[in-house]
């Protein structure tokens, strides 16, 4: 009986592995002896000039060779006019390799430059600058920097927001479900705002080999799937106790949060690395008002537990603090690829997140989830993110 049991296992897993054997004879075949069967047409190649950074008398552009083809650098411009460049490790770049352009330059910050790549079939791309601004250099100074404004713009408004729990702690059912709804509101405007900071990215500085657009759904969805299993798991764990899964919902919420603050510190510190933003007291004050509403999003669960100070800190703490790392990150190695992968996990998180809230919602009572109450604090919340999003 225990034979015929393996035979039989043995049986479905080859019938499993016989159709990727025929996969792989076929992809041997069309890159083997079939190749000169798909050899239409001209491939044309194709480079990015992913980043470009300005040191003391001189240019530095990061190419990636991103065509179906091996290219040669032939040579570089600044606005146009030809310039000596060096290239490290080589001038021949495979498929997917990069090297770095080092151009002898003296460049005036605040100028802006077309920095272009001239490769050896003579085909040119460019990269436009629109502010010259210095290489930021690792130092402890800078550290500190990014690490107060990653405060300001994270941690302080969260904690700010938490201030409103003992309000919703006292107020009706109704009047909760409406500040839950709100909740749901805030996160799926950020989770929207994740998305489109994604794709302005993507189309600013990711290659199109790399499809961004395909790249930022794949994502979105692997992450919301991750998540919403985990989630499940951990709110079923604490079902039985009415104390805990508020604070369940609520680490999810600020989990949720702190990915989508770590994507905005990775934007501030790259804005900041490349010039093109002065963080004055006014853009301080709008990021702190447009970040305090998710302060509220973690207070309104927590409002139905126990009072917990240390578990509310934390809350804040995993909400808000991503914000400097995310500004660490960004400034001294941004990668428009890294980017764009944490700006697509925190949008599915939310979306996760305000599945688990809506079905909070109907759980208490509003079943349709159709109420007036909710219907307006969903509506509620996305405007106000709107509103304070302007400041910015």
């Amino acid at each position: 009986m225990e034979l015929s049991n393996n035979s039989s296992k043995v049986k479905v897993i080859a019938s499993g592995l016989i159709p990727f054997a025929f996969v792989i004879i076929m992809m041997a075949y069309i890159f083997g002896p079939g190749a000169d069967l798909l050899d239409l047409g001209v491939p044309l190649p194709e480079i990015t000039i992913e980043k470009v950074d300005f040191h003391d008398s001189e240019i530095q552009a990061t190419v990636r060779n991103t065509g179906p083809i091996p290219v040669e650098i032939a040579m570089a411009d600044v606005n146009d006019r030809i310039q000596p460049a060096a290239v490290e490790p080589d001038r021949f770049i495979e498929r997917f390799e990069s090297a770095l352009v080092r151009i002898p330059f003296e460049w005036n910050e605040a100028e802006p430059y077309i920095i272009g790549i001239t490769i050896g079939d003579g085909t040119r791309f460019e990269k436009e600058i629109e502010a010259a601004a210095p290489a930021l250099e690792p130092t402890i100074d800078l550290a500190i920097f990014f690490a107060i404004i990653g405060t300001y713009v994270g941690i302080i408004p969260v904690m700010i927001g938490l201030l409103w729990l003992p309000f919703i702690k006292k107020i009706s059912k109704q009047k909760f479900h409406f500040f839950l709804a709100l909740t749901a509101g805030l996160l799926f405007f950020l989770a929207i705002d994740s998305i489109e900071e994604a794709v302005e990215v993507s189309n600013e500085s990711l290659a199109g080999s790399f499809n961004g657009i395909l790249l930022i759904t794949t994502v979105i969805v692997l992450s919301f799937l991750g998540l919403f299993y985990s989630g499940n798991k951990l709110v079923s764990r604490v079902n039985s106790s009415k104390l805990a899964k508020p604070v369940a919902i609520a680490l999810m919420i600020s989990i949720g949060i702190g990915l989508h603050n770590f994507g905005e510190g990775l934007a501030i510190g790259a804005s900041v690395g490349l010039g093109s933003v002065a963080f004055s007291t006014f853009l301080i004050v709008g990021f702190a008002l447009h970040n305090t509403t998710e302060g509220i999003a973690i207070a309104a669960p927590m409002s139905r537990g126990k009072l917990m100070i240390g578990k509310l800190a934390a809350m804040g703490m995993i909400a808000g603090s991503p914000a400097i790392f995310g500004a660490w990150l960004g400034g001294f190695v941004y990668s428009p690829f890294t980017s764009i992968i944490f700006l697509s996990i925190g949008a599915g998180a939310i979306f996760q997140v305000i599945i688990v809230i809506l079905k909070w919602i109907r759980d208490e009572g509003d079943s349709t989830l159709s109420s007036a109450s909710v219907a307006s604090g969903f509506a509620f919340g996305m405007l106000v993110m709107y509103l304070t999003s302007i400041l910015i």
